[in-house]
């Protein structure tokens, strides 16, 4: 005869998960511009709103999104912050990141912001605040993934 569950009972499992996505239309053109370092924008010939990330419709006119520009490869952060607590995969902390605005699109983008100096937090966010101007940089062979570009303080 078995015993019953104690509600304090602690059962220990690990659960490795491996998820598919597709990529479809949109986020797979804007990855296949990142190979070939570019930075693909979706742009609404109504609104003349140009999305980054891309969108498969415009939030104005609901029609959708269809042509493609390429954004400028500097731009200016929206807002920042320096994320303090690691991730399994991820880069170590403190990290800064910021959401982006890059010229000639409408909406901001977010990303690491590399060869910011963290011992100082203080320092570090005055340093990443909004209205600072930022490049885009590429990795050396780009995979077609969000990683494969982050940004640099231009000032």
């Amino acid at each position: 005869m078995s015993r019953a569950t104690n509600p304090t009972d602690v059962i220990r499992s690990e659960v490795t998960l491996r998820y598919d996505y597709s990529v479809g239309e949109v986020a797979g053109t804007f990855l296949d511009g990142l190979r070939s370092k570019k930075i693909l924008a979706s742009k609404c010939s109504m609104s003349g709103l140009a999305y980054l990330p891309p969108r498969a419709y415009c939030e104005r006119t609901f029609e959708k999104c269809d042509s493609w520009v390429e954004a400028g490869l500097e731009g200016t952060i929206e807002a920042s912050t320096i994320v303090v607590r690691g991730f399994e995969g991820k880069r170590q902390p403190p990290v800064p990141i910021a959401f982006v605005r890059l010229d000639g699109v409408d909406s901001a983008i977010a990303n690491y912001i590399d060869d910011v100096d963290c011992s100082d937090l203080e320092a570090a966010m005055q340093a990443i605040a909004p209205g600072r101007r930022v490049r885009v940089e590429f990795v050396g062979e780009p995979e077609g993934r969000i990683t494969d570009f982050s940004f640099v303080l231009v000032d």
